[in-house]
């Protein structure tokens, strides 16, 4: 099984052979779309697929009651729902990649429906599994993994369903809950209509005459715009609209966070929290200990922005001054085909096998690469289809920011094909705990890079910044989201109603005090505090602080890895490998000895935006 496929990443070329080998998949200045024929050849092959499968999930109750007749019985059963959970997610993400490219396509939009609604009772109709798993019992269950070499594929989900006995419940219920999951989950596709398509974006015209639409991909581009006024007017524009959606969203929040609890509490766990760390067996203090040493570091956070706010020459630094580059400084376009070679290069302390990797998926037609009319905002990497490759969706605005996402995600993308090339399908899939640690540490590896072969001081102090803005993005603010996301779970569970204005208040409160409010450091204005409904990842359950633990685990080896240290960067290899076949806390620790609980896991990366700081602070 791999119960997350759906809910949810020695000798080196040269750049020259690299440039070469892309000059034909990546062109200069050209867009590249995606190939899916690989997944289905046509719209007709997903629907014979779609009815094959609905077919055999009708079929799957008749396992019930056989499980424990045998380990060849149960062997038997977990093949069949595996191959079929499999198919379920080819035939989900197919539709899922179509629809990102065209959130406006109504035939793609109702595909979706349906494929959820495939799974939906794909998860309805297995829902006695584990019930039947934990009665069949440890000792037994121990046997046939013990006797049965077929169930090797299948071990670490055996166990970890014998775990989570005082979390499952009797067969009807589970049943029950399956039927309700669809409507348990539909906050998230409210906000996703909201946010992609329903709302108006507002068009404003700059400075200089250029007339832009502020939607979500408009304003993370024009938020950066070098003339303060415009970034002024882009936020004031920009808040504005969402705060004319508080209501709404609020109430789509809301909800969401009471299913959250609803499932928390059903399930018998002491708190959200609790349950979300608990499938990913996360041991609390991780949750603590990050906010803990990023609550202690404010001063630090403090003193960047005060950095920030001399270096772009404001005495009254706002919260729209938080996103331009510390300096202005020609980079020359980074293209698809730049980003390309200069990742390759960039990454290089990964050694040749891991650089092969990543040839192979940009040689192929993995990507959709540039913004497009209807097209899903931001970027991600989609590696739920086992047999095929990973899919990667980028808004490549040939920028800087571009290249780094550029590496990010075709980190994701490795690590897919590093975890499948070691894993059976079954734990192929991993926690986002170490996913994000995959694409952070290019983001690291590259901003050393960029840093290291600048051709002037000023291009130096660009990378410098770009690097610090990457912590504060990364560290400072995914904490702040999962402190927020902490105390919205936490008003529901204690029963306070939330709404928009009361959101908006809590945001706000957060806000302030990270970046140092009262302190005169950094001023924010209320109406930004509607930031919070811009946030799609709150739809997420406490997915937003593993983005933090990322950077400091990806510092972590980072710091080794550009000492020279090969054992680090081998064990590093392994840690991707591992996949899903324990829990990622476990993995770190046992593969790297990175241990996410303990103070000194953190050191690395407030040792790191130290050094930044004061590497500019010398060329200044």
């Amino acid at each position: 099984m791999n119960v997350r496929t759906l809910t949810e990443k020695a000798l080196l070329l040269s750049l020259t052979l690299v440039v070469a080998s892309l000059s034909t998949p990546v062109k200069a200045s050209e867009s590249v779309v995606w190939d899916l024929t690989g997944v289905y050849a046509n719209d007709e092959a997903w629907e014979s697929a779609l009815e094959t499968a609905q077919a055999e999930i009708t079929a799957l109750p008749r396992l019930a009651g056989s499980l424990g007749d045998s380990s060849a019985s149960l062997s038997a059963a977990l093949n069949q729902i595996s191959s079929l959970e499999k198919e379920i997610a080819r035939l989900y993400v197919f539709t899922s990649l179509i629809f990102d490219s065209d959130q406006r396509d109504a035939d793609a939009q109702a595909r979706i429906g349906r494929s959820r609604t495939l799974y939906s009772n794909f998860e309805e109709s297995i829902s006695w599994l584990a019930p039947e798993i934990l009665a069949i019992g440890d000792a037994r269950i121990e046997a046939f993994i013990s006797a049965d070499e077929t169930l090797a594929a299948h071990e670490f989900f055996l166990r970890d369903t014998l775990r989570s006995a005082p979390h499952t419940l009797d067969a009807k219920t589970e049943e029950i809950l399956a039927q309700a999951s669809l409507a348990l989950s539909a906050s998230e596709q409210i906000y996703e209509s909201y946010a992609n398509a329903d709302i108006p974006w507002p068009t404003v015209t700059l400075s200089e005459g250029q007339e832009v639409t502020l939607s979500q991909a408009g304003y993370s581009l024009w938020r950066a715009a070098p003339n303060r006024d415009d970034r002024k007017l882009v936020f004031d524009t920009f808040w504005q609209t969402w705060n004319q959606y508080n209501d709404g969203m609020g109430a789509t929040m809301a909800a969401n966070i009471q299913s959250n609890v609803f499932g928390a509490k059903v399930r018998n766990h002491d708190s959200t929290l609790a349950a979300n760390l608990f499938d990913d067996g996360l041991p609390p203090e991780v949750y603590t200990q990050l906010v803990t040493q990023v609550n202690q570091s404010l001063p630090l956070f403090h003193r960047y922005l005060s950095l920030r706010g001399r270096m772009l020459g404001v005495d009254d630094l706002r919260y729209f001054d938080i996103y331009p580059p510390l300096v202005e400084v020609d980079t020359g376009e980074f293209d698809l085909a730049r980003s390309a070679a200069i990742t390759f290069e960039a990454l290089k302390p990964f050694g040749e096998d891991y650089l092969a990797l990543l040839k192979q998926g940009l040689d192929g037609e993995w990507m959709h690469s540039h913004p497009a009319p209807g097209k899903r905002s931001g970027a991600y990497m989609n590696g739920s289809i086992y047999d095929v490759h990973p899919f990667v969706l980028l808004n490549h605005n040939d920028d800087y920011e571009s290249l780094s996402t550029f590496a990010h995600e075709w980190g994701h993308a490795v690590h897919s094909l590093l975890a499948q090339k070691q894993n059976p399908y079954e734990t192929a899939s991993y926690s986002t705990f170490t996913a994000e640690m995959a694409s952070t540490i290019n983001e690291i590896l590259l901003q050393e890079y960029m840093i290291e072969n600048a051709r002037s001081d000023e291009e130096k102090l660009f990378y410098l910044g770009g690097a610090l803005e990457n912590i504060r993005g990364t560290l400072f603010r995914q904490t702040m989201f999962a402190e927020f996301e902490l105390a919205m779970h936490e008003a529901v569970e204690a029963g306070e109603p939330l709404t928009g204005p009361k959101l908006s208040e809590m945001y706000g409160e957060l806000l302030k005090r990270y970046h140092g409010h009262e302190l005169g450091v950094l001023t924010i204005d209320d109406e930004y505090a509607a930031e919070w409904a811009f946030i799609p990842h709150f739809y997420y359950d406490f997915y937003v602080f593993q983005y933090a633990t990322s950077i400091t685990g990806a510092a972590w080896f980072a710091e080794q890895f550009l000492a020279g240290d090969e054992q680090v960067r081998d064990s590093f290899i392994r840690v991707l490998s591992a996949g899903g076949s324990d829990y990622a806390h476990n993995i770190l620790r046992d593969e790297a000895g990175l241990d996410m609980t303990t103070a000194e896991a953190y050191a690395p990366v407030l040792r790191r935006m130290e050094s930044l700081m004061d590497r500019i602070e010398a060329l200044l």
